[in-house]
């Protein structure tokens, strides 16, 4: 979406990023949009920008733009992730040529399209799961997502949960001014913010999310009710007690069970 006269914040990005040489941080990239289009200019929607435009982000598949297969070959493929919060032109000469596509069950997925590139190799962030611990999912981000697709039922609340969506995205990893919300989704008029932990849920956990639950109550929900919801597979008894004493927020536990069949050649 355009503001005034100027061009849509995505083109903000890509003009400034364009601008700049070599690896930069998403900051650098927001220090210089602001330079030329001025401070009103939404953090939460250049960071939105920037993860939509990196050809080899993860979550860019929560953008319209990209809720289709296809190649890395539009006007919005302009990044390449090298990391957490950093970014370089995309080359595909160097960095391959990219694709979101269709998994086996459907999903879409960002895949290298080739193995050319000499940094063709998904980005993700590497979880260190203790032996005692492999129950848990091996990363947040897929108790992100397959929890988007099955939204829990929650105790209470007789309305089905909903993935809150905009115009131009969806709301996995949605992101705001004060950080981005694992998952956005209402019932009934109602928001309610998810906020997932792989383990054990800290009670630190409480602040963040009542700053996400805020910056909804400001931002979208007006005179609707926002709720919070921690999910974890084990809730501490810190939480607990600080959750008691919060009425608008839940905790939730999983538990994740993995069942094995035999198999043989030629069965």
């Amino acid at each position: 979406m355009s503001i005034g006269n100027r061009p849509p914040v995505w083109q903000m990005i890509r003009e400034a990023a364009q601008q700049m040489s070599g690896e930069c941080t998403y900051s650098a990239i927001k220090a210089k949009v602001r330079s030329v289009y001025g401070q009103e200019v939404k953090d939460s929607s250049m960071t939105c920008s920037i993860i939509s435009g990196a050809v080899n982000h993860p979550s860019r598949i929560h953008y319209n733009e990209n809720k289709r297969p296809r190649f890395t070959d539009t006007d919005y493929d302009f990044l390449y992730s090298t990391g957490r919060g950093r970014v370089v032109w995309y080359q595909p000469e160097k960095h391959g040529v990219w694709e979101i596509a269709e998994s086996n069950n459907g999903a879409l997925i960002v895949r290298p399209a080739d193995e050319e590139g000499e940094n063709a190799a998904p980005i993700g962030e590497a979880a260190q799961v203790p032996d005692e611990a492999y129950s848990t999912f091996a990363l947040e981000a897929h108790l992100r997502d397959y929890l988007a697709k099955k939204l829990p039922r929650l105790p209470g609340h007789d309305v089905p949960l909903s993935l809150y969506r905009t115009d131009n995205r969806d709301g996995v990893e949605f992101q705001t001014d004060v950080g981005p919300i694992d998952i956005l989704a209402t019932s009934g008029g109602d928001f309610y913010v998810l906020e997932l932990k792989l383990g054990r849920g800290a009670d630190a956990a409480m602040g963040q999310i009542l700053r996400y639950m805020g910056w909804v109550k400001e931002h979208l929900a007006g005179e609707a009710n926002v709720y919070g919801v921690i999910v974890a597979s084990d809730i501490g008894q810190k939480l607990r007690y600080a959750a008691s004493q919060v009425p608008n927020v839940s905790l939730m536990e999983y538990d994740l069970t993995v069942s094995l069949r035999s198999v043989r050649l030629g069965g």
